[in-house]
């Protein structure tokens, strides 16, 4: 497995690498990850992730200039490095989780011996221009070339796979190419812990990077004109090359009292903070899946999303969330608010419902999927659409729940 992003790099396609490699390693596969260091050192060695212990090739990186975590490999050494491990490791297949430097020479050193090559898609050219430098008047060629790139690369593969049927389409209408799997990037929901408790003050999560294309921004605005008597509460769990520009910036808006950034975080305290949350907020306009989003449903909380791109896969606008404009602040206030002002009852519904919807995202579902595609083997993509509750179910949900409630009372 082969990528330009790894732990503890904290990311959606980081995320996803580790936990497919920790999964594969506890079924019993020789797992091999090539992967960037964060020191000058080359290693190569037994690594513990996830409760799994597998074999990490650390390649000698550089941090990319004016970002806080974005390091790259050198470009002039990774076809001799990856020629290297390929002949030292002698794998049945090589899985790319990136066309950009580490997986473009994978690739091209895979197809020279002949093994099979699968590619997952993590990429979107919005995410990462920014970061370039380039002005912006050249970014709409920016982008167009970098498809062209990306296309020429992720051809080389048997099998392409992306987190959502949008993050398909979306990749097939870039590239031209076809017959590209959506497949989860899949989450441990047993891992997180939803809570029921009536809730005692009113807190909105994010987590993810703290960065331009999060539109973390629009969030702090949104909360600024909500109704004061709402008294909410922001945690911003994560750390990227904004936080210094937002904490600015809820200065500015007088809400820096009431809103936390907590930078990075250990796993206990992420799912700590979800689930003493009220609503998770994602704001992002360039989400491929959103394990964040996923993270947030399995600790049962109602979503507030941006309509973009594969966030109204994961969030039915109405059951369990809602669905805003994206960009549009006043909006996202209101959905926010809307979900705030909800009596527990139906707070409870909206809870239940991200945890019915998350269900079919399990880990293991995703794990079977990619062991099919390493044998070669045909595959049909997960169903992971889960149809709404009709109005009478609904109905008689929120029935059940009052007639609970009363019983408690009495």
């Amino acid at each position: 497995m082969v990528g330009d992003t790894f732990p503890p790099d904290v990311n959606g396609a980081s995320n996803f690498s580790v936990r497919l490699a920790a999964g594969l390693a506890r079924r019993g596969h020789n797992v091999h990850v090539v992967a960037q260091a964060h020191t000058w050192r080359q290693t190569a060695g037994p690594e513990e992730h996830e409760g799994a212990t597998f074999t990490v090739h650390r390649l000698r990186s550089t941090r990319w200039p004016g970002h806080d975590w974005i390091r790259f490999v050198n470009p002039l050494r990774i076809n001799a490095n990856m020629r290297r491990i390929i002949r030292e490791v002698n794998p049945d297949v090589l899985h790319s989780q990136a066309h950009l430097l580490a997986g473009r020479g994978g690739s091209t050193e895979a197809i020279k011996v002949g093994l099979r090559i699968v590619n997952t898609n993590h990429f979107m050219p919005e995410n990462l221009i920014e970061h370039t430098g380039l002005p912006k008047f050249i970014w709409p060629l920016g982008v167009t070339i970098t498809w062209k790139d990306a296309t020429r690369i992720l051809k080389r593969a048997s099998a392409i796979t992306t987190p959502t049927r949008r993050a398909a389409d979306y990749l097939e209408s870039k590239t031209g190419l076809h017959g590209v799997h959506a497949v989860s990037c899949g989450i441990r929901a047993a891992d997180y812990t939803p809570s029921f408790e009536p809730r005692t003050e009113n807190r909105v999560a994010f987590t993810g990077r703290v960065t331009g294309e999060k539109q973390i921004d629009k969030l702090l605005e949104a909360v600024a004109i909500m109704p004061a008597d709402l008294n909410t509460i922001v945690d911003i769990i994560g750390d990227g090359d904004q936080r210094k520009a937002l904490e600015e910036q809820a200065v500015r808006l007088g809400i820096a009292d009431r809103v936390i950034f907590h930078g990075r975080v250990s796993d206990a305290k992420l799912r700590s903070l979800l689930t003493g949350a009220t609503v998770f907020a994602m704001p992002s306009i360039a989400e491929l899946q959103s394990i964040s989003t996923m993270e947030a449903m399995a600790s049962g909380l109602p979503i507030v999303a941006a309509d973009a791109m594969a966030l109204p896969h994961l969030v039915h606008d109405g059951e369990n969330g809602f669905l805003f404009p994206p960009g549009d602040i006043p909006a996202l206030a209101e959905r926010l608010e809307r979900v705030l002002r909800l009596p527990e009852d139906e707070l409870a519904i909206m809870k239940n419902a991200s945890l019915r919807l998350i269900e079919p995202h399990d880990i293991e579902t995703t794990l079977d999927v990619f062991e099919r595609l390493y044998r070669g083997e045909d595959v049909d993509d997960p169903v992971t659409e889960v149809p709404p509750l009709s109005s009478k179910l609904r109905e008689q949900f929120r029935g059940l729940r009052r007639r609970a409630r009363d019983a408690l009372t009495d």
